[in-house]
């Protein structure tokens, strides 16, 4: 790979990062506010919020790993 394609394969890496956290915060909340509605168990709830937490601790790790690569290769 040259230079300029592994920015732009960073980048496509970045927008998606960007995207799965954007869409699981608005997914956790839509969980949040369905499962209030719908009288859900606070078990059940949790079971939502450890799934988010699962995404967004693999995400912080993922964006660590790419802004790690980014610096080795200046």
């Amino acid at each position: 790979m040259t230079g300029s394609d592994d920015n732009g394969a960073r980048s496509r890496r970045g927008r998606l990062l960007a995207l799965i956290i954007a869409g699981t915060a608005v997914a956790y909340v839509g969980v949040q506010f369905i499962g209030a509605s719908l009288g859900w168990s606070t078990r059940t709830l949790g079971l939502f919020d450890l799934a988010a937490l699962a995404v967004f601790g693999w995400a912080l790790v993922s964006s660590f790993m790419t802004w790690h690569a980014r610096r080795d290769d200046s």
